[in-house]
Order: structure tokens, then C-alpha cells, then sequence
């Protein structure tokens, strides 16, 4: 394998060269995409880049930069390492992009990737349409959610996890964006050390059901299964979260939870009720949004 390398080095000489060597690579062992990028191009950029010191935006021009012998080195031996281990990229750089920001994350922590920070880059427009002072972001894993609520709503928030783990990765990620004086950390069993009341409570809840969770594919075992298994239908959370969320709203708070895959055993679970779906346009579904007097209406029994 070292002679192997040692031929790529002499013969690939750019950014461009490893980027194309990757691509291959990624692809003839049967990558799967999903935690931050949805394909071999994209997931390739992102590994390398990083390893580069290159901002994730950099010019196109910088593709055909030429690498030192180190530099090739080190690139050669993290492709192995994404094709062999089958470690999502988000792991192998520490880092994850999640509504225009960039987190601090590792295997203690899921990779940021839910729709709603469409959500919160749109201002949770039309649902919301007045000042929010103070948001709950329950099952906050990285925090990424709530501190990007924090920056774009100007909001304090209230960070809460069962994990005291994922707890530090978000302790991490509230000092990178200096939001000590408004972003909060509860160690927290769902709303158990919450307080309120809440204008926002946001939850991206584990949701994954048992069968989903036997089928998923190797990268997504890397993931902490705290932060995905929620039972034989995946509604283990969202049904507490549901039952309990009026109680820890201001009279016009509002409630966004994504349940992902498990929509339909949702809609399943509470047949006389007619959810709200979030249509996003660069895609993700399962997010539902309900105000306070539907929720003390429809789930609180």
C-alpha cells in the first residue's frame, strides 16, 4: 500500500488530481452520503479543503493549486480511512456547516443535518411573525439548532440534552460563538430541568424507528444510538414532547419537531388530528409545527 501511495504522490500533483482520485474512491467503496453532503463530489471537497486550511467556499481556481509531497500524504491516508472505516467526513475533520455556521463536532454528538435550519435561516416565517425572546432547543446533541436561533433570532436560548457528552460538544460550540450571557446548558431528560416559559421550543428528538435502525448504513453507526433509537415506530420522544410542550410555552408560543421517516406513523398515532408539514425547498420532510392551544387541545391527554 505505502509503494501504492508513494506512485500517486509522484504522478498526482493538484488539488484537482486528489479530488477525482477521491470521487473514484468513494464510489467504488460504496459510500453513503448524508451527513452533510448528498454525494461523492461535494464529500470529497469537504475532506480536503478541510485538510487544506481552505475556506468550504474557496474560488474553483484553487483546484488546480499544486499540493507539497506532505500535503498528497495526508490526503491519500484520510481517503483510506473514509473508504475503509466508513467514518462520515464530519467526523474525520471535527466540523459540521449548519445554517450557514460552522460546529464543532465528533462521535459524541449527531451530525448536524435537519431541514429546519431552513427554518432559521428564514426566520421561522410564516409561523412566526413577532419578537421571540427565549427558545428551548430539546435533544440539543451539538447545540446547533439553538445557538443558530440564538444568532438569527436574537433570542436567549435554553440548550437541553440527556447526554453530558453531548453537552460538552455544545458547551464547545456556545464559547466559539461567545454566547455565554444567552445560551444556556441543561442537563436535561426532555423537559425535566427546563424551566419557560418558551416563545420557541424547537426538538429534533431521536426518531429513528427499530426497523430503520437495523437498516442503516455503516456511517450512520458511527453516530451515538442515544441520538437516533426512539422505539419500535420512532415516536418514543415526539409522543412525550407532544403531551408535555403546552405547558413550557408563552400563550403564543409555538412548537417545531422533526420526526423525519416516522411522519407516518405520526399521523398514524394521532388520526384525528391534522398536522402541519413544513415544505422545504432544498429538501428534508417530517418537521411539523403546532401553536400552544393545539397542543393543549389535541395531545396534552
Amino acid at each position: 500500500m505505502e509503494e501504492r501511495h508513494d506512485d500517486l504522490i509522484k504522478s498526482l500533483l493538484t488539488i484537482r488530481d486528489y479530488t477525482r482520485l477521491a470521487m473514484g474512491r468513494f464510489t467504488e467503496a460504496g459510500l453513503c452520503y448524508g451527513h452533510g453532503t448528498d454525494n461523492a463530489w461535494d464529500e470529497a471537497i469537504a475532506l480536503i479543503f478541510h485538510l487544506l486550511n481552505l475556506p468550504h467556499d474557496a474560488d474553483d481556481r484553487v483546484l488546480d493549486a499544486r499540493l507539497t509531497p506532505n500535503e498528497r500524504r495526508v490526503i491519500l491516508r484520510m481517503i483510506e480511512t473514509r473508504c475503509h472505516e466508513k467514518i462520515p467526513v464530519a467526523y474525520l475533520t471535527n466540523r459540521a456547516w449548519f445554517a450557514g455556521l460552522e460546529f464543532i463536532v465528533d462521535e459524541r454528538v449527531l451530525v448536524p443535518r435537519s431541514p429546519i435550519a431552513e427554518l432559521i435561516e428564514r426566520d421561522f416565517a410564516p409561523w412566526l411573525n413577532r419578537e421571540i425572546n427565549s427558545v428551548l432547543d430539546l435533544c440539543t446533541g451539538s447545540g446547533c439548532i439553538g445557538i443558530a436561533c440564538a444568532l438569527h433570532l436574537d433570542a436567549s436560548v435554553d440548550l437541553a440534552d440527556i447526554s453530558p457528552d453531548a453537552l460538552e460538544i455544545a458547551r464547545q460550540n456556545v464559547a466559539r460563538y461567545q454566547l455565554a450571557d444567552r445560551a444556556r446548558l441543561l442537563q436535561s431528560d426532555l423537559f425535566e430541568a427546563a424551566e419557560g416559559p418558551y416563545d420557541l421550543i424547537v426538538s429534533n428528538p431521536p426518531y429513528v424507528d427499530a426497523q430503520d435502525l437495523a437498516n442503516l448504513p455503516a456511517e450512520y453507526h458511527h453516530e451515538p444510538r442515544l441520538g437516533l433509537q426512539a422505539g419500535d415506530d420512532g415516536l418514543d420522544f415526539a409522543r412525550q414532547i407532544l403531551a408535555q410542550s403546552a405547558r413550557y410555552l408563552t400563550e403564543q408560543g409555538v412548537l417545531v419537531l422533526e420526526v423525519g421517516n416516522s411522519a407516518d406513523a405520526l399521523e398514524a398515532a394521532f388520526p384525528e388530528f391534522a398536522f402541519t408539514w413544513v415544505e422545504f425547498s432544498r429538501g428534508g420532510h417530517g418537521v411539523c409545527v403546532l401553536d400552544k392551544s393545539t397542543l393543549q387541545q389535541h395531545f396534552a391527554a
